[in-house]
């Protein structure tokens, strides 16, 4: 008796043992498996407007949909809850596009180049139709495409030309040459700057010399101040400006010598001195008697000599 003990599992399978004899369990056809895997798209939850993005992980139940089959693949389904309101989202696989197909409970977003794809294949579709029942759209149809692969021909045959333009051309020489230009240019720009500054220097030292010039010209034409020297000629104008200033003074105030309505006003006073030593004030005079007032003035003047003396 042979004991056959499997190493991996430790088993115990005894002589006798027929696989074949093993009942096979009968499961459904539609069952669900219970699988962890990731969203893959985006999406929007039509229930509660939650987004769903691509790559978020969800324990998912797959099933195998039930007769539908590509080229002999099955196709299977997937059901996830959403993440906010635990609505159900079902997609299921599409080997035709590569892809995956969103069955209910969410909308799809960001699929335009799917979108495109389907254009595609929609107007390739309905042009066929169209060529199949109108032998003239067919010529009409490769007449477009000829003059459309001519133009594109004609394309690349002018990148060609410019790819070889540019082949032929010595990137390195051009660099040395643009090199070169900024060098002299930069000299160039330099020598300028020197020129205008020496040009600068030279005005503001020429403007400088001018001013001084003309500060010396200013002292030495200022008039220095005048003496007090005795002009010759002033002796023939004295007289007359005598003559002058008498004219303005007599129509002013009036002639001294005439006999006015002034001269009644003035009055002589005399002091006498008697013996006790008193002064004694004299009667005043008119000097309407017909005496002249500078006789009058004589007479004051007089009369302070006496009493002076």
């Amino acid at each position: 008796m042979r004991v056959r003990i499997k190493e991996a599992t430790k088993k115990y399978y005894p002589p006798d043992f027929d696989p074949s004899a093993i009942p096979k369990l009968k499961l459904p056809k539609d069952r669900q498996y219970v699988v962890r895997l990731m969203a893959p798209f985006n999406m929007r939850c039509k229930t509660c407007g939650e987004y769903i993005y691509k790559g978020k992980k969800f324990n998912a139940r797959k099933e195998t949909v039930q007769n539908e089959l590509y080229l002999g693949l099955p196709i299977f389904r997937f059901y996830i809850k959403c993440t906010r309101c635990l609505a159900e989202i079902t997609f299921k696989t599409d080997p035709e596009n590569t892809d995956y197909a969103m069955e209910h409970g969410a909308t799809r977003n960001f699929q335009a180049e799917k979108l495109i794809e389907e254009d595609e294949k929609r107007q390739q579709k309905e042009r066929e139709e169209e060529e199949l029942n109108n032998p003239m759209k067919v010529l009409e149809n490769r007449t477009k495409d000829s003059k459309l692969e001519m133009e594109v021909l004609e394309n690349l045959q002018e990148l060609k030309e410019l790819n070889q333009r540019q082949a032929n051309v010595d990137f390195e020489s051009m660099l040395q040459q643009y090199k070169d230009f900024e060098e002299e240019r930069k000299r160039k720009e330099k020598e300028e700057d020197e020129r205008e500054l020496d040009a600068l220097m030279k005005l503001t030292e020429k403007k400088r010399i001018i001013e001084d010039s003309d500060s010396d010209e200013e002292s030495a034409h200022t008039p220095s101040m005048p003496t007090a020297k005795a002009n010759p000629t002033d002796i023939l104008s004295e007289p007359q400006n005598k003559k002058l200033k008498t004219e303005s003074w007599e129509r002013s105030v009036g002639k001294l010598n005439s006999k006015s309505q002034l001269a009644a006003l003035i009055t002589v006073k005399k002091q006498h001195s008697n013996c006790s030593g008193k002064k004694v004030e004299a009667p005043s005079q008119s000097s309407g008697s017909g005496t002249s007032a500078l006789s009058l003035l004589g007479a004051y003047s007089d009369s302070e000599d006496s009493h002076s003396d």
